[in-house]
């Protein structure tokens, strides 16, 4: 509901600048997912995300190798094995398959942490160069291209690859 009030109240503001006989609108647009994925700051935060999943994955693996294994030793010694023996096997698989979803629950949450973090990051360090961009050139409004609400604009007020050139260049 926010953001339906949001984009109306944009809209009502671009219209009010547009009428106004005195004011020049000069509007641009910035695709912000192309410049994370394009700039050099932005691959290297991706990069070390990317990282980060590998590694959980690969614990994660580990964690469900040991608990595949506990269950195959259970089902071929299910038979051969004393009660307490079976009694304690069958603990010790509930006790991994909870550290496994314990393990699934915290990875999840520290790789989004880690994403919002870095992605965070980043939009502090490109703001100031959409905002250089946009006072150089003349802007009235800049949007977010694709979490504005705009379904088309023309490519030549498309100010992303000065951005990532520029910001590549600061960084």
């Amino acid at each position: 509901m926010k953001r339906i009030v949001l984009k109306s109240f944009v809209f009502a503001a671009v219209m009010a600048l547009a009428t106004t006989a005195t004011a020049q609108v000069k509007i641009a647009i910035i695709d912000i997912q192309r410049v994370v994925t394009e700039s050099d700051a932005g691959k290297e935060a991706l990069r070390k995300l990317q990282q980060l999943q590998d590694a959980k994955i690969a614990e994660g693996r580990s964690l469900q190798e040991e608990l595949d294994g506990l269950r195959d030793q259970l089902s071929k010694q299910r038979l051969t094995l004393a009660e307490d023996k079976l009694i304690e096997l069958n603990k010790q698989i509930e006790d991994k398959g909870i550290e496994m979803k314990r393990f699934q629950d915290d990875a999840q949450r520290e790789l989004d942490d880690a994403r919002r973090k870095a992605l965070g990051d980043l939009e502090q360090k490109i703001l100031p160069v959409i905002d250089t961009v946009g006072k150089e050139k003349g802007f009235t409004l800049i949007f977010n291209k694709f979490q504005s609400g705009l379904v088309y604009a023309d490519d030549s007020v498309d100010i992303t690859d000065d951005v990532i050139l520029r910001f590549n260049t600061a960084q």
